[in-house]
């Protein structure tokens, strides 16, 4: 790390403090969600010089620091607390990932909202809040993007708000929902909220019976992020990994062979819509025309993130070396606290990427499909839950 890293890391050092000290003072508010709405309003109210030269320290707080805590975050679930409970919740756990995962993408593109929206969306609700929108993120992004996008700090904006409204509201839910027992009030909650703070004082009102269930069901969801994330990433890559013939050639500066009629539209439709372009005669009369020089640059091909990034690995490590039993609590309690402040100094890096005049331009689309999405995942585990129960 240079010198230019330096500011950058300080201020998001001084605003971890900040949202360490806000979480103590108001315990429902999250360190991280104080961490993104801090870097939102640094981005947007600091001077532009100021912003300039923190930005390369938030760019590595918002990666490097940000997957270091995804990493410790496998430190909370041991593969004994899922037994436990039962291959009946742990069916409960998948199937209500999946419903939000899919459901949700399928809404956002029927709402027409574009790029990575709907998905990071969706991981974010369907799998463990920021954290998954950050992990997924990473397997997402091609050489060349932005790395101010705001599609990242929006996913996380949404899913912090609807989390912390499902604090206030899923209490009130539950006797008009007949969910008396702690058990499946907890289970329930636990399946539906995003956060982990959020999912603990989501279920507080339960007494401690509800809370237990709840965050091992949670930390079942946190579970599914590994396997998701790489599944998205074989998806992905499949997805813009083979260019159609004629941006190959046209990268390529070569001219389309001629005898083999090109496909336009392939890639965003059906076979039965392509359309076939023919080359003119003339140029089919010309054998030279349909060489390829010999010097002629290959295909630039494009570079990929791993399948399984090494973070996502670390994760999984990390679930392996809690479900051995050899950690004392206190370096549970220890890792513990450095991946919140680890990952809130990744939200504040998310954060300083967001410039509310662009974000605004977005409309109120993504947050219809937040709120959709919050709908679905809440009904797709009340279901679930009364099925298992």
């Amino acid at each position: 790390m240079g010198k230019s890293g330096l500011p950058g890391l300080a201020l998001t050092a001084g605003t971890v403090a900040v949202s360490w000290f806000a979480n103590r003072m108001w315990p429902t508010l999250s360190p991280l969600t104080a961490a993104v709405i801090l870097g939102v309003l640094a981005a947007n109210l600091l001077p532009a010089a100021t912003m300039s030269a923190a930005r390369p320290g938030a760019q590595i707080a918002a990666k490097r620091l940000m997957r270091l805590g995804i990493v410790l975050l496998g430190l909370q679930l041991a593969l004994g607390d899922v037994l436990k409970l039962g291959w009946q919740s742990l069916v409960l756990v998948v199937a209500v990932v999946f419903a939000t995962f899919f459901g949700t993408q399928w809404l956002g593109r029927r709402m027409g909202l574009p790029g990575r929206q709907p998905l990071l969306i969706a991981t974010g609700f369907a799998i463990c809040g920021a954290s998954a929108v950050a992990a997924m993120e990473g397997v997402t992004r091609r050489p060349g993007d932005s790395e101010d996008d705001p599609d990242p700090v929006l996913a996380v904006a949404l899913v912090t708000l609807c989390g912390s409204l499902a604090i206030l509201v899923l209490p009130l839910l539950r006797g008009p929902l007949g969910l008396h027992d702690p058990a499946m009030f907890g289970h329930w909650v636990g399946a539906s909220v995003h956060d982990v703070g959020q999912v603990v004082a989501t279920s507080s009102s339960g007494g401690a019976v509800a809370v237990n269930g709840a965050v091992v069901v949670k930390l079942m969801r946190v579970a599914m992020l590994a396997p998701m994330v790489a599944g998205t990433a074989v998806a992905w890559r499949r997805r813009v990994a083979v260019p159609t013939a004629e941006v190959a050639a046209a990268e390529a500066k070569l001219p389309v062979s001629v005898g083999v009629p090109a496909l336009v539209g392939v890639g965003g439709g059906s076979p039965n819509t392509a359309t076939e372009v023919t080359q003119p005669s003339d140029v089919a009369a010309d054998p030279a025309a349909t060489e390829a020089p010999v010097d002629a640059p290959s295909p630039p091909v494009a570079k990929h993130p791993p399948i399984v990034p090494l973070f996502v690995a670390g994760f999984l490590a990390m679930i392996a070396l809690r479900t051995t039993g050899i950690l004392p609590t206190s370096a549970l309690n220890a890792g513990k606290q450095l991946q919140d402040l680890l990952l809130a100094a990744g939200m504040f890096g998310l954060g300083t990427g967001v410039r509310l005049r662009e974000l605004a331009r977005t409309g109120a689309k993504p947050l219809a499909l937040g709120l959709a999405s919050w709908a679905l995942i809440a009904s797709a585990a009340y279901i679930g839950v009364r099925l298992t129960s």
